[in-house]
């Protein structure tokens, strides 16, 4: 929403591109090896990721523009090097707010610091802060570069059909009706998703009584990147509210609606400046300010029982909803993208079998109620669903305010990434490593080498790294690319390696398979494994 005189597309800070719908359509190809529908964060990503790979995209959005307000505006560190790996991080670098550190208050006296883990060996900070237009429009620069993406605005997916081996969908634009046709489909079209109605598919899971209004406010407050919780802070007492600065002098406040509060009333322009001001009086700063745009939400752990339907895969807000205490939504999302993309990826160009599609469920929706795990319970505690959670929530904190360990449970434990351990496509782990080591199917950690970091050699496929140079020619067979590196380097005291250790690493980043002493033959089959089975 925006405020009196305000178009909806008419901000302080940002320029609206608008997007016409595809000119001379005759003369358009209307069919594609993958088709994605939706061209958010999560459907633009999978369509770079796929283009890395050398496969053709056709990406369909109803809107004619990007979406507006700031929405998901936290983005993870592993979320960086997904954008790193399809070429579109440079303006996120220049542009995203770096951060580290969130406090907790509770009735005006801080309960918790906590700080997430951070270090030169790192290429990218734990946390960033940037809004989701930008996030939109940087990814669509990225697009607009890369001839393997075709991006069809103010296109709607009217019906969907299977085909034999594809399917087709119905397209409706402004000039008027027609099918296209490709072998796979990514469903990228939100919470609402209009494809998962057509196929008759429901998200299943638990819904929360707790509502928040959203505002994005434009103010020149230097207080630093952080995230700030208050708890039953005076401006609203038993609710809770959470306050995040973005670029642009752009503050995101999350403030909590008490149950007898009118939605309608509440998301009145009065009411939301009369509750911003109660908020921006409660940290201290009297200076001027001004509303740029407001929502609503709630909070929800849902899910698909299976993110695949046939040929059509389902990623993103599709697929899953969660909770934003912890930043996991958007997160959750970027990774399936990159996850189906090089899986199709691969299977598009021969180089796998169409098994190694099976995974992408598994996997992904193992991370999603990972990520439900740890959401909900931070949405218990900064919802409360039930008077006991509420007496238990108020205890921890009054608890807090003299016993610095109880401030702990406010820690809201921002998105990791998820740990492929039960995936069909990961070597069971052999020899012994140290209990810091990561594991089988966990996100490659990044460490600093003499040339850049450990992240920026590695090939756009497989890679096997290895600490001996015999170990890495033995493979050479095998389409996976080789990193050798000294044994007494950061990389190997990070992996907990020694110089005969070997990693095999997916073009996904996580690790497929480890050895304390590999041989080519052990290396080979778990190659193998991990595409799925054997090559075609």
């Amino acid at each position: 929403m925006r405020p009196a005189g305000r178009a909806e597309t008419e901000s302080l800070y940002f320029s609206y591109p608008h997007f016409d719908a595809p000119q001379d359509r005759a003369s358009l190809p209307v069919s594609a090896p993958v088709a994605i529908v939706g061209a958010g964060p999560i459907g633009m990503t999978a369509a770079l990721g796929l283009a890395r790979e050398g496969i053709r995209s056709v990406v369909f959005d109803t809107k004619a523009t990007f979406n507006d307000g700031s929405r998901a505006i936290c983005i993870a560190r592993q979320s960086f090097h997904i954008l790193n790996q399809i070429g579109a991080i440079a303006p996120f670098m220049e542009k995203a707010l770096g951060w580290t550190t969130g406090r907790s208050f509770y009735r005006g006296r801080q309960i918790l610091e906590f700080h997430m883990p951070d270090s030169p060996a790192e290429k990218f900070r734990p946390m960033y802060n940037l809004q989701q237009q930008y996030i939109e429009q940087f990814l669509w620069q990225a697009v607009q570069n890369e001839p393997l993406i075709d991006l069809r605005w103010q296109s709607t997916i009217t019906d969907v059909a299977d085909v034999g081996n594809g399917v087709t969908l119905t397209v409706t634009d402004p000039s008027g009706s027609y099918p296209f046709t490709a072998d796979w489909v990514l469903a990228a079209d939100g919470a609402r998703s209009p494809l998962r109605k057509i196929r008759g598919l429901r998200l299943k899971g638990e819904n929360y009584e707790g509502r928040y209004v959203i505002a994005d406010v434009q103010m020149p407050h230097d207080y630093p990147t952080i995230r700030r919780a208050l708890f039953d802070p005076d401006c609203r007492r038993g609710g809770t509210i959470l306050i995040h600065k973005q670029p642009e002098n752009i503050w995101r406040i999350d403030y909590q609606l008490r149950d007898d509060e009118d939605e309608t009333e509440a998301l009145r322009e009065e009411t939301v400046r009369a509750s911003v001001a109660a908020v921006l009086a409660e940290i201290g700063y009297d200076g001027p300010w001004d509303l740029e745009w407001w929502s609503v939400y709630s909070a929800n752990t849902l899910a698909l029982d299976d993110y695949r339907d046939g040929r059509i895969f389902f990623i993103g807000d599709s697929a899953h909803i969660v909770p934003i205490f912890g930043v996991r939504g958007l997160n959750n999302g970027l990774a399936d993208a990159h996850n189906i993309a090089w899986k199709l990826g691969w299977v598009l160009r021969g180089d796998a079998p169409v098994t190694l599609l099976d995974s992408y469920s598994p996997e992904r929706r193992g991370a999603t109620l990972d990520v439900f795990a740890n959401a909900s319970k931070s949405a218990r505690f900064m919802t409360p669903p039930t008077a006991g959670w509420q007496l238990m929530r108020d205890a921890a904190l009054n608890l807090a305010l003299d016993h610095p360990f109880a401030g702990q449970l406010a820690n809201p434990r921002q998105m990791t990434p998820y740990t492929y351990a039960d995936s069909p496509l990961v070597t069971n782990d052999e020899g012994s490593w140290s209990k810091t080591a990561p594991l089988p199917g966990a996100a490659l950690p990044d460490a600093i080498l003499e040339t850049g970091h450990l992240s920026d050699h590695l090939g756009q496929g497989f890679t096997l790294l290895t600490f001996d140079p015999e170990l890495a020619k033995s493979v050479g067979h095998l389409p996976i690319g080789t990193l050798t590196l000294p044994a007494d380097s950061p990389a190997a005291q990070v992996l907990g390696a020694t110089a005969r250790s070997a990693f095999l690493i997916r073009p996904d980043s996580h690790i497929a398979a480890r050895w304390s002493q590999a041989t080519p033959s052990q290396i080979e089959a778990a190659f193998t494994k991990s595409i799925g089975g054997p090559r075609p």
